[in-house]
């Protein structure tokens, strides 16, 4: 090729494809499939070897010498060897078992395979040219002996032939996970071709209209080319890009330029080439992409080729996208369960989640058209009972009347099909209720066709809490709901072949039986690979009773599992709603949170922890072994109650991690939930996660070696960096101690010395404190120690201001270290354009530092043995709940219709009439209504519910109003494994007061060895700095002093070892999680524009603004929350 103009060099390797397109008609005429693409490569193939003709026909026309001969033939012989590259893209449609079996093992071993052939071929290329040198009869002294200036162009080439190759071929991937493959992708590569001829042939025309204006207007092109043949005109002290254009016009001057045929041969074949490889890649026209297609389905080799990079990447796409047989579910229908918690919501906390439910419904109906998810909404409602003074039956509380109120509003939005102001509302369907082992139950068939279950619990008849509730729902659905349909198909197999074999002993040995027994064999293996499948197309989403989320969050997250078979989690993003600076605190938290600390594990190694808040789980993974079954596992210790209890949701992902399922965060995927707004609720919830956070990081830690060799995620560098965080987290009080002596250094002007112990007298007392003091007065102590904090925090910033101006310089390790943590937080939340605002919130994060990582740190480890709840607890009051007559009147209001509201209002008399006079399917309900005369009952009686003899049944049944229950029975076999599994996991814990306090005692013996532990190594480190700031400088690193305009002072900064150690290590740790943060944006955004491109925009829209109408009618617009959901709808 060195020897061939570089025209007819760049169009050339266009050539590359006729093997492809051979392979394309013969593979297709095997398979007999895809016949409407076998007329382009036939094309192809003439158009290729026209082309060889003309370019064998126009340089033998210039010379019959032997050499242009080999040259020619070498030439076309390389490019049709080239071609073998691709063979693996059409083996499959061979179905050949060979070429198959030889393309799986290949594909099973990519990265080897890869390695070694990068190998072989820089082997071969060194022999090749250690051959070519001495049999061409060169010196070596020749070869090695390269000009300076050519040395340097050779370098800039190859430089930039490796960045823009590597760069060409991340974009191609990128375009087609987008799906913008035709525009951003097919187009663009096959222009590049000419973009390549253009770019080399335009600097040429330039330096020759440049050398005419220097000679005249008589200077033709044919002397040109005879100057630059001849050398004439060039210098040894050219510039390194004119040398290259005199090199690129050296090789296209031995054509003659003004020869029409012979250019327009040159032009011919290159046109045929082009136009060859063109229809032999026309198949990617029509690919059909997945959301987010895998890479190595959508590619036959990872690698490229940066010789003939185009042309290798267009025929390195699938001939056909090849579906993995381990990811069936790819092209399967999901099954996703909505599975909500709730206890002590508040009304509008409810709506949240109710509303999310609906339009849930809503945006994928039961039969729907597209048939690829179909939704099934639970809710368990924990302590939802109560006991009425005068009646034998239980009731549900207000809680639990409150969620009835709700579903009943929001179904009569949802159900009007006719947005007419004047048409009458559409009549409410009939519902069950039925009582369960557990309590009772209400099935709603919601307006699309999805079913909504709310499971009340009595905490007399099962066990109560968060967890239990899990654990309820984990085995009704994946046991019951998915297993028992193919434990039954089990069954009937195995007695068939039991009576089968019976009729085998009476009659006589056949060849005949054998076969039959192999088909039934089969059929076994069958039914266990459809469980299998099914377990894995089976999505749990753990919820909140406060979150709220929109469809697309949701789907976000099940595009994650659907892609990679190994995730058997997927987390969103939390947003925090409400008012108050608590709150403003936690937003500014959670946004750093997520966009660092959860990027950076998501990208390096695994997401340690998945909030029970809105997660997807996967079926399989949560049934896997020592999973599912060993977090039914009853505290028994001390420390099963900080990690098993108190942090459930991580203990679960621990769980998983550890059987070697990964855990992954998509920041595309937005959900809201109500934080503390008050600072006692705020404590006390933060009380709960620190030490369950530390209690299952170190239990991962410390299984980290066998973890890692299980888990592909988790590798031994991520495993130093949790090391390493865990180690921050540790040593968090003492450095807030530093950093605050550093505050009363600068505002006091006192020694570091003595600053150190001001700053550790507040914490070591308060310490002292919170061992003596109950749990209220510890929270009132930190609360005004918190304030006092903050004032010196602004103090401490102005101060530092101040210091930088009076030094004249901001070159100090603590002045650049806050600039740096500033700039980096400007610019993540820069990247995060729909979250930009929370930035401002990092002003009361920055006062609140020594409260959050400080005081809130020792209350937390003092009160380790506290393991209630510590939120939402209302010691038995009832919290009050909007009025019902309000909410009707802002819908009325909305309706803006006196009729509508006339006929409503008739209609709820008519509905209420009617509950109360039609009778119960109960023969004890119905007595017992007779007994108590309910037909004479007022309506405002009805809607109390409190009458002493009706039971709860009677209770919801009045409450629903114009929203009919009509009460069923529980089947049998449902009920057989209610109670079954009530006996096994979930029977109420006795009251053991013997147990309770040793459980009680081995708690603070936790506590006390936890905190000894912890605050031993806070007091090491700021001993240690201590003893070296009296030292003095004999130790200290010497920095030499800079002034703003980047010169030396003379002067020198000091800082001690250990805070320079610190200092780097933070800033390391920082540096790290910022890369992956920028890493995850732009997957995240790969992501929304694929999900963006296939979802129809259209109805998703209007079903969001009808929810839009539906929360301003219900709740209001005061709500920050809604405002916050709307912003950050589309944010990615």
């Amino acid at each position: 090729m060195p020897y061939f103009d570089i025209v007819t060099n760049a169009m050339l390797l266009n050539s590359i494809s006729l093997l492809s397109s051979i392979m394309q008609v013969a593979a297709q005429i095997i398979s007999g499939e895809r016949k409407r693409f076998i007329v382009p490569p036939i094309i192809s193939i003439f158009l290729i070897l026209g082309g060889y003709v003309i370019f064998v026909y126009s340089y033998l026309q210039i010379s019959q010498d032997r050499e242009i001969k080999i040259r020619i033939g070498l030439a076309i012989a390389g490019t049709i060897l080239i071609s073998l590259n691709w063979w693996e893209n059409y083996s499959i449609l061979f179905q050949n078992p060979f070429l198959t079996s030889i393309s799986e093992d290949i594909a099973k071993s990519r990265n080897l395979v890869g390695i070694l052939s990068s190998v072989v071929r820089i082997i071969v290329t060194a022999c090749v040219v250690g051959a070519y040198v001495p049999l061409s009869g060169m010196d070596w002294s020749t070869v090695t002996s390269v000009p300076k200036y050519v040395g340097t162009v050779i370098w800039i080439l190859v430089g930039v032939q490796l960045v823009s190759s590597a760069l060409c071929h991340w974009f191609v991937v990128v375009a087609c996970k987008m799906h913008a493959i035709r525009r951003s992708f097919i187009l663009p590569i096959y222009l590049a071709s000419f973009g390549v001829v253009a770019a080399f042939i335009a600097p040429v025309i330039i330096f020759y209209q440049n050398s005419r204006n220097v000679n005249g207007g008589n200077y033709t092109l044919t002397a040109y080319c005879n100057d630059i043949t001849s050398g004439k005109g060039q210098t040894s002290n050219a510039l390194w890009y004119e040398q290259l254009v005199w090199d690129i016009t050296y090789t296209l001057c031995p054509e003659d330029i003004t020869n029409k045929t012979e250019i327009g041969m040159l032009v011919g074949s290159s046109l045929c080439w082009w136009l060859g490889w063109v229809l032999c890649t026309m198949y990617i026209w029509f690919l059909k992409l997945q959301r987010i297609e895998r890479t190595e389905d959508l590619l036959v080799r990872r690698m490229y080729e940066g010789a003939f990079l185009e042309q290798s990447i267009l025929l390195n796409t699938r001939f056909e996208i090849r579906r993995n047989k381990k990811l069936p579910r790819q092209v399967e229908t999901v099954s996703v369960y909505l599975c909500a918690t709730m206890w002590h919501e508040s009304f509008d906390e409810m709506m949240k989640m109710i509303i999310s439910m609906f339009r849930l419904d809503k945006y994928r109906p039961r039969n729907n058209t597209l048939n690829d998810v179909k939704f099934e909404s639970h809710i368990y409602f924990d302590d939802a009972f109560k006991d009425v003074k005068g009646s034998k039956d239980r009731h549900v509380n207000e809680y639990a009347e409150d969620l009835v109120e709700v579903i009943r509003e929001v179904y009569r939005i949802f159900n009007e099909e006719d947005k007419g102001l004047f048409r009458k509302s559409k009549t409410l369907p009939w519902q069950r209720i039925m009582r369960t082992p557990y309590g009772g139950r209400l099935e709603y068939t919601l307006p699309h066709g999805n079913l909504l279950m709310v499971h009340f619990k009595d905490k007399t008849l099962i066990r109560h809490k968060k967890r239990w509730s899990q654990i309820m729902y984990l085995y009704y659905i994946l046991g019951w709901r998915v297993t028992r349909k193919y434990f039954k198909k089990f069954e009937e197999i195995e007695e068939q072949e039991n009576d089968e074999a019976e009729r085998e002993i009476e009659i006589e040995f056949e060849k005949e039986p054998e076969k039959e027994e192999v088909k039934k064999g089969n059929t076994l293996d069958e039914i266990e690979r459809n469980l299998e499948k099914e377990k894995a197309n089976t999505y749990l989403l753990a919820l909140d009773g406060d979150t709220d989320f929109q469809p697309s969050a949701v789907m976000l997250l099940i595009d994650r599992l659907k892609l990679y078979p190994h995730v058997g989690a997927a987390c969103g993003r939390i947003h925090p709603t409400g008012t108050g600076p608590m709150v403003w605190y936690q937003k500014f938290e959670y946004a750093v949170g997520h966009w660092l600390q959860k990027t950076a594990e998501h990208v390096f190694g695994c997401v340690l922890c998945s909030p029970g808040c809105f997660s997807l789980f996967r079926g399989a993974a949560l049934m896997d072994d020592n999973v599912m079954k060993r977090y039914t596992t009853t505290a028994t210790e001390a420390a099963h109650y900080v990690q098993y209890d108190q942090g459930e949701d991580r203990w679960l992902c621990t769980l998983l991690l550890q059987q070697g399922w990964r855990v992954e965060y998509n920041a595309a995927s937005d959900a809201y939930t109500n934080a503390p707004q008050d600072f006692k609720e705020f404590y006390n919830q933060r009380r709960r996660w620190g030490p369950s956070t530390m209690a299952n990081t170190i239990d991962l830690l410390g299984s980290g070696s066998l973890t890692s060799q299980k888990n592909r995620s988790i590798s031994q560098p991520f495993i130093l960096y949790q090391v390493l965080s865990m180690t921050a987290t540790i040593l968090g009080p003492a450095t807030i101690c530093l950093m605050i002596a550093g505050c009363f250094s600068l505002v006091l002007k006192i020694s570091p010395n003595w600053s150190l112990v001001l700053a550790v007298v507040p914490p070591v007392i308060y310490l002292a404190l919170c061992f003596k003091l109950k749990a209220d007065m510890q929270i009132t102590i930190a609360a005004v120690m918190s304030v006092l904090y903050a004032f010196l925090m602004i103090a401490t910033a102005l101060s530092i201001v101040g210091t930088v101006i009076e030094e004249g310089t901001i070159f100090s390790p603590s002045a650049l270290f806050i600039i740096f943590i500033v700039m980096m937080n400007i610019f993540t939340a820069a990247l995060h354009p729909k979250e930009f605002s929370l930035i401002i919130y990092g002003l009361v994060y920055f006062v609140s530092i020594p409260s959050g990582y400080l005081l809130l740190t020792i209350y937390s480890m003092v009160n380790m043995n506290n393991v209630s709840w510590g939120t939402r607890e209302t010691g038995g009051q009832v919290v009050a709940k909007p009025p019902k007559k309000n909410i009707k009147q802002r819908l009325l209001k909305a309706k803006c219709c006196k009729y509508l509201c006339c006929d409503m209002a008739e209609q709820n008399d008519q509905v209420r009439e009617m509950v109360v006079m039609t009778p119960t399917v109960n023969p004890e309900v119905s007595s017992q209504e007779n007994d108590g005369d309910v037909e004479s009952q007022s309506l405002e009686d009805i809607d109390q519910g409190e009458q002493v003899d009706q039971n709860w049944v009677a209770q919801l049944q009045n409450k629903s109003l114009d929203f009919p229950l009509n009460e069923e029975f529980l089947p049998t076999e449902e009920e057989d494994f209610w109670i079954e599994l009530k006996t096994l996991y979930l029977e109420p814990l006795p009251e053991d007061k013997a147990k309770q306090q040793r459980i009680a005692s081995e708690l603070k013996d936790l506590r006390n060895k936890a905190t000894f532990v912890f605050f031993i190594c806070n007091a090491m480190w700021l001993v240690a700095t201590f003893t070296l700031q009296l030292i003095g400088s004999s130790v200290n690193i010497k920095v030499p002093k800079y002034s703003l305009n980047l010169t030396q002072t003379g002067e020198f900064l000091f800082i001690d070892p250990i805070g320079m150690m610190f200092l780097l290590g933070f800033t390391s740790l920082l540096l790290i999680q910022f890369i992956g943060m920028f890493y995850h944006r732009i997957y995240t955004l790969i992501h929304f524009v694929a999900f963006s491109s296939m979802e129809s925009k259209s109805g998703r829209r209007a079903a969001d603004d009808d929810i839009q109408v539906i929360w301003h009618i219900l709740v209001g617009d005061q709500d920050e929350q809604f405002k916050e959901s709307k912003d950050h709808k589309s944010n990615f």
